[in-house]
């Protein structure tokens, strides 16, 4: 836990801030994911090379999120937040302005930086914010803003960058961006690090030490790369499966991830209540079903109207899986939650890097369906562990 609590009136409001930032984060990691087509067209690269728009920055804050938590232990963490959310804002109105594609992976890779450390450390922002007895549904809220950013922000930046173009996409999320440093600077009070954070005090030694020695988060830490690679594999070409093998129009293909974004919040709250009472429960039901969605629609080719149904199961199932895992590494390290997120973390925007680079590598020579199927086969295998007796915990 924290040394210093940080609570009182409009706390709510400062949790509102640090919500505005990680949905503003999360947005600009996955934003490349509705556009790949558009940006692959006009910088003159395939749709597999341009899916390193997302692989680039989630294996940078891979390795970002443990390191920024362990060099800024001791410092005011509404600075270095701030300080991470105007990288943001720069990262993509770089890439806004980009006439290269070097450019833009330039970019993203200082994104990269920004999102490993931004989620890393407020993560563990809820207990500081609030009274203790709102922790939790702070906490709920905070991280909402992943699911959040995950199915409603890439949806609704596709619809936009039909009206504006997928820079003029980029130029508002950096502009968002730039809202968020401000709410973080104006409504977070100082919040001074600590000087022996738990887990951290004995640097990369305590880092490893919590998954060796802790089975119930190293089971997390599999169901995250399990389900998130497995997403995100197919996820990251959402747009093309859409197109060439459902067989949506091109002025249809926004309006369907708005819907997924929509059932994807709607998942969230629904998979909430029953992640607290049961971790293990709820990430076995959402991976059962998100491999049920990838498997029919992998064999919709041209349904257009059965495609759309399961798009939008897809998106309800999987707007529960951050709130799943979150509240997965909370039980099993309740009094180590900084290292454990930061780990967590990690593993997360590793998974998305590996997801899109896996399917990139598919796409290019293989048929489409493949990101489907090889993305099912993922999550069944994390059905598989969630529900698999003997040391998988059961909390």
């Amino acid at each position: 836990m924290l040394n210093v609590q940080v609570r009182g009136q409009g706390s709510w409001a400062r949790v509102g801030a640090v919500t505005l930032g990680i949905f503003t984060v999360m947005t600009a990691e996955l934003l490349p994911v509705g556009l790949l087509t558009p940006v692959a067209s006009e910088l003159s690269v395939s749709a597999g090379t341009a899916g390193l728009m997302v692989t680039v920055p989630g294996l940078v804050a891979a390795v970002a999120a443990p390191l920024i938590a362990l060099r800024a232990a001791g410092a005011d963490r509404r600075a270095v937040l701030v300080v991470l959310m105007a990288l943001v804002a720069a990262a993509n109105l770089a890439t806004a302005a980009a006439g290269h594609f070097a450019v833009v992976l330039g970019a993203r890779v200082l994104l990269g930086i920004a999102i490993g450390g931004f989620w890393a450390l407020a993560g563990g922002l809820a207990p500081r914010l609030v009274p203790t007895a709102d922790i939790g549904r702070a906490t709920a809220v905070i991280f909402g803003g992943v699911s959040a950013a995950s199915v409603l922000g890439v949806p609704a930046a596709t619809t936009a960058a039909e009206w504006t173009g997928w820079r003029g996409a980029f130029a508002g999320v950096g502009v968002m961006a730039v809202a968020a440093t401000v709410a973080l600077a104006g409504l977070l009070p100082r919040l001074p690090g600590t000087r022996r954070a738990p887990g951290l005090r004995t640097g990369f030694g305590g880092l490893l030490r919590l998954p060796r020695d802790n089975a119930r988060v190293r089971t997390g830490l599999l169901l995250t790369l399990l389900l998130v690679t497995g997403h995100f594999l197919a996820y990251s070409f959402v747009r093309p499966v859409l197109a060439e093998h459902v067989r949506v129009s091109e002025g249809l293909v926004g309006g369907l991830l708005l819907g997924y974004g929509l059932a994807g919040v709607a998942g969230n709250f629904a998979a909430g209540p029953a992640a607290g009472r049961s971790p293990r429960r709820t990430l076995a039901v959402l991976s059962a079903v998100l491999t049920a969605a990838l498997l029919a629609l992998a064999h919709t080719g041209g349904a257009t109207p059965t495609g759309a149904g399961l798009l939008l199961l897809w998106g309800l199932a999987y707007g529960g899986v951050s709130v799943g895992l979150q509240s997965w590494f909370m039980a099993a390290a309740p009094e180590d939650v900084e290292t454990a997120t930061g780990l967590y973390v990690s593993v997360f925007c590793l998974s998305i890097a590996l997801g899109a680079l896996l399917g990139g590598l598919l796409v290019d020579a293989t048929p489409l369906v493949a990101v489907l199927r090889t993305g099912a086969a993922l999550t069944l295998a994390a059905c598989l562990a969630a529900v698999l007796p003997g040391r998988i915990p059961t909390s």
